[in-house]
């Protein structure tokens, strides 16, 4: 659960999805999705009202299982960094 701002969304606290792993001859199951509830169900259970996730701009397979578990995308983003 995050408290700090969480890009594309607007409110707080926010339950923030850092991973999610199925063994693959358990994909295709819903295991993902049965994950996924049980951690929205938390979440609700704790007065938030949005999760939130991110992946890499080029990991498609990550994208698609978001959008698959119902997640939107909000924005895509460049991170930069300058040496000092």
């Amino acid at each position: 659960m995050r408290h700090d701002y969480v890009n594309g969304t607007d409110s707080s606290p926010v339950v923030f999805l850092e991973g999610i792993y199925v063994v693959p001859q358990q994909r295709r199951h819903g295991v993902a999705a049965r994950l996924i509830e049980h951690v929205a169900q938390w979440g609700r259970e704790r007065g938030c009202v949005e999760m939130a996730s991110d992946t890499d701009v080029d990991n498609l397979p990550s994208q698609e299982t978001h959008k698959a578990l119902g997640f939107e995308e909000t924005e895509r983003v460049v991170f930069f960094r300058r040496q000092l």
